[in-house]
């Protein structure tokens, strides 16, 4: 009987284009008015810091990703490099990311919605919207990637005409001296280390799922290449565009003006320098992002089912089922595609967002310890080159992990425990080894 596997039809592009959608073009603008507010205007600068933090973290990722084209991406990456209950250990709390990023995507657009349709109830628009993100992930990966292409299309033209909006309002401003331009990256007046990094822990949410492309390496062509240069162009793609949309945003909106609403201040931006229409423009394209978002998210996370069930870390004959056609986890979108409706009737936004962070965060520092063993503890040739991202990629990453609330932390840690418990039962004690699948090199 042939074997069925995942389709390598993704080229390095299409990696970057899933990537840029889950992380959003538009990520800084949603937390534009809460890190303005924290970093006491130096939002530029918590953008770029958090740009180099992740940049390391995504070293790591594409490395191991040479080392391990598979679709398990962090859960393969600590089972095979440290050992396979920690492996299933940052597998579950990654699992929490992935089915989390998906679920708030489904309450942001279903209230987003309801503010333009508010005559249609909260509760069918979640519906909507989870069936939404379910359909397009049922399609052959090529087709989500096309999808993907053209949203980052019309994201960047909205995006074009926000930028050619804020130079037209900034250049008609009088008496125009060199530190109104500077005041962004660095202001003498409220400038200390301990705003800056306090902002710095909100802004690192902008580049929250470029891992996610080291998941689709079973269907992307060349992957010990792409898959390292995707995640880190995603970083720094996202990281240079956000820069540039939140230094537009601080030259039009001053931090010492306050705004009428802090969680869409970039909305009061564009309304500033473009009136009703652009301000209606830029809430819509907001909503398409996070649709973009969700189903990327929604994607990736059945991508992660798919290979914690071929490896009977989790019930095979269900999470490791690919469907004969299509050549997708379908059982494992559709579980998620329940779940964010669940989760619309149960979960807040906030709260939910605070536990992707907890998940995230574990996923990212077993990454870096996997990249230290494999290429430094375990090579024969020694390189400063190979230690350096994966540590300080592991110690900035435990640092912003460890900044969460208690509250974040207590319910990340009941889910980390549950998943213990779980693997324990299944490899009875963990004596009994998640057994791997061979790789298709």
């Amino acid at each position: 009987m042939l074997e069925t596997r995942l389709i390598r039809s993704l080229g390095l592009w299409d990696l970057v284009f899933i990537g840029i959608i889950l992380v959003q073009p538009t990520a800084p603008m949603p937390l534009f008015g809460v890190v303005q507010q924290a970093a006491k205007g130096h939002v530029v600068t918590t953008i770029l810091i958090a740009m180099v933090a992740m940049l390391f973290t995504a070293i790591s990722y594409g490395r191991m990703a040479r080392a391990y084209p598979s679709a398990g991406s962090a859960y393969t990456y600590v089972g095979r490099e440290i050992h396979p209950a920690l492996g299933f250990a940052t597998g579950w709390s990654m699992l929490m990311d992935y089915v989390l990023n998906p679920i708030i995507c489904t309450i942001w657009c279903a209230k987003a919605a309801g503010n333009i349709l508010p005559e249609v109830p909260y509760s069918l628009w979640a519906l909507f919207f989870a069936g939404l993100f379910t359909v397009m992930n049922l399609r052959q990966v090529r087709t989500t990637a096309r999808v993907n292409t053209a949203l980052a299309t019309a994201m960047g033209v909205v995006i074009a005409a926000v930028l050619v909006e804020a130079a037209r309002y900034v250049l008609a401003l009088p008496h125009l001296d060199g530190a109104f331009f500077t005041r962004p990256f660095y202001d003498p007046a409220t400038f200390s280390f301990q705003n800056v990094a306090t902002g710095t822990s909100l802004a690192v949410l902008t580049y929250i799922g470029f891992d996610a492309v080291s998941t689709l390496s079973e269907e992307v062509h060349n992957p010990r290449r792409n898959i390292l240069l995707a995640t880190v162009l995603v970083c720094l793609i996202t990281g240079i565009l956000s820069a540039i949309e939140v230094y537009a945003a601080q030259l039009v909106w001053p931090a010492a003006q306050k705004f009428p609403d802090v969680d869409t201040a970039y909305v009061y931006v564009a309304g500033r320098i473009g009136g009703p229409i652009l301000f209606q423009i830029v809430n819509l394209t907001l909503l398409i992002a996070t649709i973009g978002s969700g189903s990327g998210g929604q994607l990736a996370g059945a991508r992660l089912l798919y290979g914690m069930g071929r490896d009977h870390a989790l019930p095979n004959r269900f999470f490791g089922y690919l469907g004969p056609k299509t050549k997708i986890p379908r059982n494992n979108v559709l579980l998620i595609g329940a779940l964010c409706v669940a989760g619309a009737f149960t979960l807040s936004y906030e709260l939910g967002a605070e536990l992707l962070n907890f998940g995230a965060f574990i996923g990212f520092m077993g990454v870096n310890v996997s990249a230290l063993l494999h290429y430094w503890v375990r090579s024969a040739e020694k390189k400063w080159t190979q230690i350096l991202p994966p540590a300080l990629g592991f110690l900035i990453c435990l640092a912003i992990w460890m900044s969460l609330r208690r509250p974040a932390l207590i319910a990340g840690a009941c889910w980390l425990t549950l998943g213990f418990a779980y693997g324990a039962w299944r490899t009875k004690g963990f004596r009994k080894e998640v057994r791997f699948e061979a790789l298709e090199e």
